[in-house]
């Protein structure tokens, strides 16, 4: 297993020999530090700890200073951890960059979708409306909340609340182009999240 941290910069197109158009979405992938590496005898599993895009020390707390420090780099705005990987190829301190991984390789992304504030069950679950003539009183309401006798609202009932903003993955991604010297990576398809959102780039789990 291998992965790194990046940032959603929009999406483009590609054009291959043949004339076919591939929509792609641009990832700045990396550089990443190595902050922490975890291991079984001490946390109970194998995982390293990266960092991406730094940020002002003032902005820092102390322990995320600290932390940073053991490993000769700034703070961090964007840590997350990368697991099921060989700890004998990496170092604390060490850095990633968008070459870690190849085109034609197959990665999962994972970011936090747009948030879409309060919403009804129309946008939120897709729901029908009701009739909109006049004396029908029903619209765009949630229908009706279950028993009265239950005296409470069934668990599982899609009602209006906040939508979106949720940690979201996406599967097997082919990897289109891998451009070293700008730390991007062209990734088929579209990914969770709005432009210059924080992403989590990591090979595939499905075969």
């Amino acid at each position: 297993m291998k992965g790194i941290l990046g940032k959603k910069l929009g999406m483009t197109q590609v054009f291959t020999p043949e004339g076919n158009v591939i929509p792609v979405t641009v990832i700045e992938a990396g550089p990443c530090v190595i902050l922490q590496k975890k291991d079984i005898e001490n946390d109970g599993y194998e995982a390293i700890q990266l960092g991406f895009s730094d940020k002002k020390e003032k902005n820092a707390t102390k322990p995320e200073a600290g932390h940073a420090k053991k490993a000769n780099t700034a703070p961090k705005r964007y840590v997350r951890e990368i697991r099921g990987i060989d700890l004998s190829s990496y170092e604390v301190g060490q850095e990633l960059k968008a070459d870690v991984f190849a085109e034609g390789e197959f990665v999962d992304v994972t970011g936090t979708s747009k948030g879409k504030g309060f919403q009804g069950v129309i946008k939120r679950w897709g729901q029908s409306r009701g009739p909109m003539s006049h004396g029908s009183r029903y619209h765009r309401r949630p229908g009706s909340m279950g028993s009265i006798q239950a005296n409470r609202v069934p668990k599982g009932k899609r009602l209006p609340g906040h939508m979106g903003h949720t940690t979201i993955t996406v599967q097997k991604l082919e990897i289109i182009r891998v451009d070293v010297e700008r730390n991007v990576i062209l990734v088929k398809g579209a990914v969770p999240g709005q432009k210059n959102g924080y992403v989590k780039v990591h090979q595939t789990v499905k075969k």
